[in-house]
């Protein structure tokens, strides 16, 4: 019975787990089967999930509808470099916050988290006024440079600085370790699982980002990638679904390789300690 019942539990499991995969997925499947459809076959019913014949002409069609290698670029900038900042900063914080004591640090950590209760939009016209006495408007720092005070950064690093003991750390003081060497030959290679999931959710941000570049960016030259596909659907008329669709399958595919190559740090082990008990 207890066996049967063990089974039965497993197979409910792998029910609900497939079919919240299923789930997930099928608005991906149905974005790239959409992107290489005709116009006709979009709203033909049954849908077709194959469509014969397909139009990998649509990809071409929209390079040809705006700057899009322009809008890729930019993007690809402000994305990289937004990310690794945060990351260097949010890093370097968090080992502050974990590892050192200094006056009311936990006073000023709580004050530091509390921000995260903040809506954006309560901030939006002075961070807006900043940019742009400036002078940062339709500009690489006015698209990054807000955006790197990450709080959720400093929050993730801190508390998983805290877990790595101690005792690593005094014993590369005693071997004559200056602190950030320290931080860069022992805590950040500790820290690569964290590291990446951060810095998935960072590029993201970034790369996803429409409600800022909106408001600073006017200039084409400047539009980011998901600026150029709102022209898609606002711009020209009636939404050509499929061009749209098109550009959409083509700015998903950063962030799928971003989440390839730092995918294997989600599966290895955490190596907190070289310490033997």
């Amino acid at each position: 019975m207890r066996s049967a019942a063990k089974s039965l539990t497993q197979l409910c499991v792998y029910i609900i787990v497939v079919s919240g995969a299923v789930l997930m997925i099928t608005p991906f499947l149905w974005m790239v089967s959409t992107a290489i459809k005709s116009e006709s076959q979009i709203f033909a019913w049954p849908p077709q999930w194959i469509p014969i014949p397909a139009h990998f002409e649509n990809f071409v069609k929209m390079w040809g509808v705006a700057s899009f290698a322009n809008y890729f670029l930019n993007s690809w900038i402000v994305a990289g470099i937004g990310t690794i900042v945060v990351l260097f900063f949010g890093s370097l914080a968090g080992f502050a916050f974990a590892k050192y004591e200094f006056p009311a640090r936990d006073i000023i950590f709580m004050i530091i988290l509390t921000t995260l209760m903040i809506p954006g939009q309560v901030t939006l016209i002075p961070v807006f006024l900043i940019v742009k006495t400036l002078g940062w408007l339709n500009s690489y720092p006015g698209l990054i440079v807000p955006g790197l005070a990450n709080v959720f950064a400093l929050f993730l690093m801190r508390q998983f600085m805290q877990t790595i003991p101690n005792d690593l750390l005094d014993a590369a003081r005693i071997d004559g370790c200056s602190e950030f060497r320290i931080y860069g030959q022992i805590i950040l290679p500790l820290a690569k699982p964290i590291i990446a999931t951060l810095g998935i959710f960072v590029f993201m941000g970034y790369w996803n980002d429409l409600f800022w570049p909106l408001i600073i960016i006017s200039q084409d030259k400047m539009k980011t990638l998901q600026l150029g596909l709102s022209l898609l659907k606002t711009g020209y008329g009636t939404t050509r679904w499929n061009i749209l669709m098109a550009g959409t399958t083509l700015g998903s595919v950063p962030i799928i390789i971003v989440f390839l190559f730092l995918q294997k740090f989600f599966i290895q082990g955490i190596a907190l300690t070289g310490l033997k008990e």
